[in-house]
C-alpha cells in the first residue's frame, strides 16, 4: 500500500516548531485504508456471535430446528434490499460529511440498538408476560426476531459503504484494491477470532454480573455480555474511521456540468444501466460467487448445531452434550478465523495478478467442497463411536473432536479467499466499465444473498426430510462449491493489468 508523500517545499524551509503549519499533513493512504478496514473487526465480532450462539439460542427459546432456518431469512432479505440501496445512494450522497460516512454512522446506531433487543429479549419477554422455565416464549421470540432483523439491516447497511469506500481509496488499481480487501478480510478474521473466543468462554458473564437474571440463565447471560462487547467494539472502530478518513462532499451540480446526469436516475434504472454495462467477466464472477455462497452458507448456518447434534450426539436443551458441542464448535470457529487471518495476510504477498487470483479462488472452492463432504465421514465416525461405547451419552473420541476442529480450521482458508478475491476483482471490473463502486458492491451482494435465501428456505425442510440432521444441506453445498471451483478455473477471465505509475492518489 502506498503512502502519500508530502508536497514539495519548492526550496522553502519547513516551518519551525514554534510556527506550526496552517494545514496538517494528510493521513497516509495506508492508514486511511487500515482505519476503514478495521470496521470489519467490529462487524465480524457480532456476526461471529450470530453464527456460533444464535441458532442454538433460537431453539432454546422454543423454536424447532426445522423452523430455525427461517429466522435467518432476515440476513439474505436485508442483504438483497439494503446493500444495493446503500451502495446506490452512497454513490450519489451529497452530504457535507461525504458520500459513505453518513451511512456508516447510521448503520452503527442500528447495530447498537439491535444488540439491546437481542441481548435483553428474554428479560423483556418475561416483563411482557412470558413464563419461566422451558417451553415456547412467544414475547421473547418476537423481540428477538425484531432485534435480529435490525442487526442484519445495520450490518448490511454498513458493509456496502465500507467496501465502496475501500474501492474509492483504491481508485481501481489492482494491487491497491487487492490489498485493501485483504486488509478488510484480515480485520474480519481478527473480529471472528475474538467473537468466537467470547462465545466459547462459558463464564464471560461474570465480568458483567448484572446480565444474569431470573429470566436469563448462564447461556443467555453469556450471550448478552458478548453482544454488549460487540456494540462497544463496533462503535470504537467506526468512530476511529470517521475521524481518520474524511471525504470531500459530492456535488451533483459539478457532475451535471460534466455531462454525467445519471446521478438523478432512479435506483432501479441505474441498477439496470449498471447491469447492462457489466462485461462478461463480471457475469462470470457473479455466477461463481453465487455457487460458492450456496456451499459456504450451508455450513455457516449450522456449523455449531452440527457439532452439538451430529458430532457430540446431544439434543437441544439437554444442558450437557449439546452445549459442550456448541462451545467446541465456537472453538473451531476461532481456529477457523485464525487461519483466515493468516490467509488474508498471505493474499497480499502471494496473489500478485488476476490470473493467480483466479486460480487461487478456484482451487479454494474445490477445497471447500472437499471439506463439506468430509463432515459426512466425521459424523459417521462419531456415531460409530457412540454405538460401541458403554454409554450413549459419551462424548466423542479425541480423534473425532480433533478431526472436527481441524475441519473448522482448514475451512478458514477458502472462506477468507471468498471474502477477498471476488470483491477485489469486482472493484477492478466495475472500474473498467465505469460502474459506481457502491452499486457494484451491492450487486455483488445480491449474488451472495440469493443463495443464502435458498439455503434458509430449503435447508430446514430438506434436512427434516432426511431425519432432521444437517448433513443433507452440507452435501448439496459440497457439490455447489466444486462446480464453482471448476467455473472459476475455466471461465473467469484475467483482468487487464493496471500501470500503477499512472494512478494518482486522491486526497
Amino acid at each position: 500500500m502506498e503512502v502519500v508523500s508530502a508536497a514539495p517545499t519548492n526550496g522553502k524551509h519547513p516551518p519551525s516548531a514554534s510556527q506550526p503549519p496552517s494545514n496538517p499533513p494528510p493521513v497516509s493512504l495506508f492508514w486511511r485504508i487500515t482505519a476503514v478496514a478495521s470496521i470489519g473487526a467490529g462487524v465480524q465480532f457480532g456476526w461471529a456471535l450470530q453464527f456460533s450462539l444464535l441458532t442454538p439460542y433460537i431453539q432454546l427459546l422454543g423454536i424447532p430446528h426445522q423452523w430455525a432456518s427461517y429466522i435467518w431469512l432476515c440476513g439474505p432479505v436485508s442483504g438483497l434490499i439494503v446493500q444495493p440501496l446503500a451502495g446506490h445512494y452512497s454513490d450519489n450522497c451529497t452530504s457535507r460529511f461525504g458520500r459513505r460516512r453518513p451511512f456508516i454512522t447510521s448503520a452503527a446506531f442500528l447495530v447498537t440498538l439491535s444488540v439491546i433487543l437481542i441481548g435483553f429479549a428474554a428479560d423483556l419477554g418475561r416483563k411482557a408476560g412470558d413464563t419461566l422455565g422451558s417451553g415456547v416464549k412467544p414475547r421473547a421470540i418476537a423481540i428477538f426476531v425484531v432485534g435480529f432483523w435490525v442487526l442484519d439491516v445495520g450490518n448490511n447497511l454498513l458493509m456496502a459503504p465500507c467496501r465502496a469506500l475501500l474501492g474509492d481509496l483504491s481508485d481501481g488499481e489492482q494491487r491497491r484494491a487487492r490489498n485493501a480487501n485483504a486488509a478488510f478480510s484480515f480485520f474480519m478474521a481478527i473480529g471472528s477470532v475474538a467473537g468466537y473466543a467470547a462465545g466459547s468462554y462459558s463464564r464471560l458473564y461474570k465480568f458483567l454480573p448484572f446480565t444474569m437474571t431470573e429470566a436469563c440463565d448462564i447461556y443467555c447471560a453469556n450471550l448478552k455480555t458478548c453482544f454488549l462487547i460487540s456494540a462497544t467494539l463496533l462503535i470504537g472502530f467506526t468512530t476511529l474511521a470517521l475521524f481518520t478518513v474524511p471525504e470531500k462532499p459530492f456535488s451533483r451540480d459539478k457532475e451535471e456540468e460534466e455531462g454525467k446526469n445519471e446521478t438523478r436516475v432512479s435506483f432501479f434504472s441505474q441498477l439496470w444501466i449498471a447491469v447492462k454495462l457489466f462485461p462478461r467477466s463480471m457475469w462470470v464472477l457473479l455466477m461463481v460467487v453465487s455457487l460458492t455462497s450456496l456451499g459456504l452458507f450451508a455450513f455457516i448456518l449450522y456449523d455449531t448445531d452440527w457439532m452439538g447434534k451430529e458430532v457430540f450426539g446431544g439434543k437441544v436443551g439437554d444442558g450437557k452434550l449439546y452445549d459442550r458441542g456448541v462451545r467446541t464448535g465456537s472453538l473451531g470457529l476461532m481456529l477457523n478465523s485464525a487461519v483466515g487471518g493468516v490467509t488474508a495476510l498471505a493474499i497480499m504477498f502471494l496473489v500478485r495478478g488476476g490470473k493467480t487470483a483466479n486460480r487461487v479462488w478456484g482451487l479454494s472452492n474445490i477445497l471447500l467442497g472437499v471439506c463439506l463432504a468430509t463432515t459426512v465421514l466425521i459424523t459417521k465416525e462419531a456415531q460409530s463411536y457412540r454405538r460401541h461405547s458403554l454409554s450413549n451419552a459419551a462424548s466423542p473420541s479425541s480423534g473425532v473432536k480433533a478431526s472436527a476442529l481441524a475441519l473448522f480450521a482448514v475451512l478458514g482458508l477458502p472462506q477468507t479467499i471468498t471474502f477477498t478475491v471476488p470483491f477485489a476483482l469486482a472493484s477492478i471490473f466495475s472500474s473498467s466499465c465505469g460502474a459506481g463502486q457502491g452499486l457494484t458492491m451491492g450487486v455483488l451482494n445480491i449474488a451472495v444473498v440469493i443463495p443464502q435465501l435458498i439455503v434458509s428456505v430449503t435447508s430446514g425442510p430438506w434436512d427434516e426430510l432426511f431425519g432432521g440432521g444437517n448433513l443433507p444441506s452440507f452435501v448439496v453445498g459440497a457439490i455447489s462449491a466444486v462446480i464453482a471451483g471448476i467455473l472459476a478455473l475455466t471461465l473467469l477471465p484475467t483482468p487487464k493489468s493496471t500501470d500503477t505509475s499512472t494512478i494518482e492518489i486522491r486526497h
